[in-house]
């Protein structure tokens, strides 16, 4: 028995129920069960979002911190760890943990292989669309970012790649990022008569005016539904506006109400938010528009293994959310009767590579587009023996090598990095390659900055990005997780008002003083000024520093203390 016959023979024993340890694993039966999903009911969507850019399979492991705080506390997508595994009686030891959780994630990782990959999705859809005739592909957006093809091409990798995987319909967020031009020459020339990007939530600075189409309505089996789009509502501010200038984002949720009744009174009978708020926005959002039947969402990652049911005053909404980095593909049947949705099945399926035959015709493809690429890709910058992962509220240990790169090389004190939240996963003993550098940074405003920070002026933007995360309203929420912060220590209280979250800062053993100023490294600024300055790209900076090193040593994270969060289903010890 070779390895990947072995692996399909422990997901069908762990699809029943079997731990990864078990013995009878061997004995097991038919191979596909693993991806056998009966159909159910006459209209289908299949749903993937925030894959940022990863063509080929990788590994990537879950955060053991998602914390909830007030009305989200112990509630999905804010549990981890084993508190996930109970929650949605998923068996410890089984793909499927290891897929949802970061349990035990080296071990896991060496048994089941790796995840994702365009050509072993592309192979997965095709699979369930054989017995679920007119499903519709929705891609939730951060598609064209995130990795060096696809910031080399301007997206264009990602954009072949999903036409040749058949998406259907799409909404957006890092897609802007390549700014508003890039973005409406894909629509137009590459998309046209093909894929339909929506968002019902972005408006022209002058007039309002709609820039990109706010729902279409396809027939599924003879049922008409609706799909409406919704960006990332906070894209002008996490983001550089100066990418896009002349649009403007918001929620919108009066908007949205409005596109409800239009879809329903030109005859949808049934009505699906392709959405990139964020899960906690999304569930907040379901509660207070009427007539949406589900919503497939993005922009968290979080891997919900199922909906969350949010009734409101129209009835109740289904509530999703289907992970990144091409590591899930969820399934959403729907079975309308008599104008209305009468009943619902879903599931969101891990993309195991080793248990899906690579789709020739896209595995071909991926091959054609990286091929000008590869030597520069595959450079080889260090060895690392610890493992390396970017996910987590506040920090991770590929955010750690950043911080701690940046300090050595700029020879600073202090060193802020971003809370993105995408990156892949690196295990002890691989290589960091190029590719893997920029699977990290790779941005269009990637610049280095060096500067003088007062006491004062650090604090500050520690509370706002901490606001940003954990202000007790969704609405409020700006995504991503907290700055990563080096050198400087501090204590954190979640749950405590505006300003008075972030305390108890030292440098050196030493308190942090108001008044006086330090010299603080960072990268990813969103300022025109920023990018005038022409600050060293990240992966610049920190290639040099890898190859320096060679060897990179297990990374000690540097955490906030935190305060008022014991027992938080939503944090756990790695």
């Amino acid at each position: 028995m070779n390895r990947r016959e072995f692996l399909q023979v422990l997901a069908v024993a762990a699809a029943g129920g079997m731990a990864l340890d078990s013995r009878r694993a061997s004995a097991a039966g038919n191979r596909s069960m693993f991806y056998d999903l009966p159909r159910f009911g006459n209209v289908s969507l299949l749903h993937f979002t925030d894959c940022h850019a990863q063509l080929l399979p990788i590994y990537f492991r879950e955060p053991n911190v998602n914390l909830g705080l007030a009305g989200s506390a112990g509630t999905p997508p804010h549990l981890v760890g084993e508190r996930l595994l109970k929650h949605f009686q998923i068996n410890a030891g089984t793909p499927e943990a290891h897929a949802f959780t970061y349990l035990d994630f080296e071990q896991a990782a060496n048994t089941y292989g790796k995840v994702g990959g365009f050509a072993h999705l592309a192979t997965l859809v095709k699979r369930l669309r054989v017995n679920r005739p007119g499903a519709l592909l929705l891609d939730g957006g951060d598609t064209w970012q995130g990795s060096g093809t696809a910031l080399w091409t301007q997206g264009q990798d990602m954009v072949d790649a999903c036409k040749l995987l058949g998406v259907d319909v799409m909404t957006g967020h890092w897609e802007f990022t390549l700014g508003a031009g890039r973005v409406k020459q894909v629509i137009e020339k590459d998309f046209k008569g093909k894929i339909d990007f929506l968002a019902q939530n972005v408006q022209t600075t002058d007039f309002g005016d709609p820039v990109f189409p706010p729902y279409v309505i396809r027939p599924i089996n003879g049922v008409p539904v609706a799909i409406i789009g919704q960006a990332f509502p906070y894209t002008p501010i996490a983001n550089p506006r100066y990418l896009v200038p002349e649009w403007s984002f918001g929620i919108r949720e009066e908007s949205l109400q409005k596109q409800v009744y239009e879809a329903r009174g030109k005859g949808a009978q049934a009505v699906i938010l392709l959405s990139h708020n964020g899960m906690d926005v999304d569930i907040k959002m379901a509660a207070r528009v009427r007539g949406i039947d589900a919503i497939l969402g993005g922009h968290t990652h979080d891997g919900v293994p199922a909906p969350i049911i949010v009734k409101n005053a129209g009835g109740q909404t289904l509530v999703t959310n289907a992970g990144s980095n091409g590591k899930f593909l969820g399934v959403l049947d729907l079975d309308v009767k008599r104008g209305k949705v009468a009943g619902f099945r879903y599931k969101l399926l891990p993309v195991f590579a080793d248990l899906l035959l690579a789709d020739k015709e896209m595995e071909a493809y991926i091959k054609r587009a990286r091929a000008p690429y590869e030597a520069k890709l595959n450079e080889k910058l260090a060895v690392t023996e610890g493992l390396l992962y970017r996910r987590g509220n506040f920090n991770g240990a590929f955010d750690q090598l950043l911080l701690d790169g940046l300090m050595a090389v700029k020879d600073a004190e202090i060193a802020f990095s971003p809370g993105f939240r995408w990156g892949t996963s690196l295990l002890p003993g691989q290589p960091i390659l190029m590719e893997h550098l920029l699977d990290q940074t790779a941005i269009t405003y990637p610049y280095t900055t060096v500067t003088a920070m007062t006491g004062e002026t650090i604090k500050t933007i520690l509370e706002d990005v901490c606001d940003n995360l954990f202000n007790p309203d969704p609405y409020y929420q700006q995504g991503g997780d907290m700055v990563r912060v080096g050198g400087l220590r501090y204590t954190c209280e979640p749950a405590a008002k505006m300003g008075g979250r972030i305390g108890d800062m030292t440098l050196n053993g030493k308190p942090l003083e108001a008044a006086r100023t330090y010299k603080v490294a960072s990268w990813a600024p969103v300022s025109e000024a920023a990018k005038h300055a022409g600050g060293e790209p990240i992966w610049d900076v920190m290639a040099k520093y890898l190859r320096e090193q060679k060897v990179i040593k297990p990374r000690k994270l540097n955490l906030p203390k935190l305060k008022g969060v014991d027992g938080n289903p939503g944090m756990a010890q790695a």
